[in-house]
């Protein structure tokens, strides 16, 4: 497993999502975005899997208008945030990659296999 910061506490407010890129870009990068529940930190790969394309089309933009949902900004496919399980569009039923969150006095890092 490699341990990547993504930000301070700080960086990241209640109902607000933040994309992350991580890696070295020699050996490719790995997108990442996290989203902030009831004090929760949720964050996924940044891959819909209807076609492996990112979810945003504006950075930071991961959420449904309401805050309430994730959604695809290609297919309009909308997951909950809890468990990334998509509930409409056309990957219902499938579900968004998790990715680990460790809390540290610094902030937010996450954990991705080697």
């Amino acid at each position: 497993m490699q341990k990547y910061f993504l930000c301070r506490y700080d960086e990241l407010s209640e109902g607000q999502s933040k994309g992350f890129s991580l890696g070295d870009t020699a050996a490719g990068t790995d997108n990442v975005f996290a989203v902030m529940k009831d004090g929760e930190v949720y964050a996924y790969k940044n891959t819909c899997p209807h076609q492996g394309i990112n979810l945003d089309w504006q950075p930071d933009q991961f959420l449904d208008p309401d805050g309430a949902l994730i959604q695809c900004a290609s297919h309009g496919a909308l997951f909950l945030i809890e468990s990334g399980e998509c509930i409409a569009g056309p990957c219902a039923g499938e579900a968004l990659t998790p990715v680990p969150v460790e809390h540290s006095p610094e902030g937010l890092y996450v954990l991705l296999a080697d």
